[in-house]
């Protein structure tokens, strides 16, 4: 973590909506754009007085329908309709650099053996899924999660990208398992996955059902022979 990013763990600021005072992480900040309108500024960077809401999409509707915008800018502001699910299109993309960072760090791994690795070494921060990769390789390395206290208990699995989304973003083939190391780049993503829960699930909730292929992958250390999806 950054001393800025530091630094700004430390702040508080009030949500227009409901007036609670809370961390800036729980928080999406917005500046008045120049034609009137209202930016996200999700990397608190842009100048302008910032105008906070809470990171879900329930908060920002709310205070876009409502005019909240304007009311705390004492200014005619007028926010789009979508500006909810342009949020979460840049905080899906923060979230894609950040695993793209983390390939070029050396910090992310991907490939089904070097994943079920790094899980059973108590290595892995996080483990991404591709939200449309087979059920039996999926199954066996969520086996391997509910096993791993670095990985609490497996609310630290990542479901929200296709495997186009992780291909494109790490520069990889195909790449459907990948695992973050432990580390400074993985308490960023963590980071920017917190706010993105609250636009979608982070992963499926069928997921969380053991499938018999499962099982294997919690033994003794049998079943990891090649790649179900293909994955080099």
């Amino acid at each position: 973590m950054t001393a800025r990013e530091a630094n700004a763990s430390d702040r508080e600021r009030r949500d227009l909506v409901t007036g609670q005072v809370m961390d800036e992480s729980r928080l999406i900040r917005f500046v008045a754009a120049p034609d009137g309108g209202v930016a996200p500024d999700l990397g608190r960077k842009l100048p302008g007085r910032g105008l906070w809401v809470a990171a879900d999409r329930a908060s920002i509707e709310t205070a876009a329908k409502k005019g909240l915008f304007a009311r705390a800018a004492r200014a005619p502001l007028k926010a789009a309709p979508d500006l909810a699910a342009t949020v979460e299109n840049l905080l899906l993309k923060r979230c894609l650099d950040q695993l793209g960072l983390a390939r070029r760090e050396g910090v992310l791994i991907s490939g089904f053996e070097k994943t079920a690795q790094a899980i059973r070494s108590g290595s892995a921060a996080w483990i991404i899924e591709a939200s449309d990769g087979a059920a039996d390789g999926r199954g066996k390395i969520l086996g391997l999660a509910r096993h791993a206290a670095s990985l609490r208990n497996g609310d630290r699995v990542c479901g929200v990208f296709s495997a186009e989304d992780l291909s494109l973003a790490l520069g990889l083939e195909n790449v459907i398992h990948a695992v973050l190391l432990a580390g400074g780049r993985a308490d960023r993503f963590t980071a920017e996955m917190a706010r993105l829960a609250g636009f979608r699930p982070l992963r499926p909730q069928d997921w969380d059902q053991v499938r018999p292929s499962a099982r294997v992958a919690e033994g003794s250390g049998t079943g990891f022979g090649d790649d179900p999806e293909g994955e080099p």
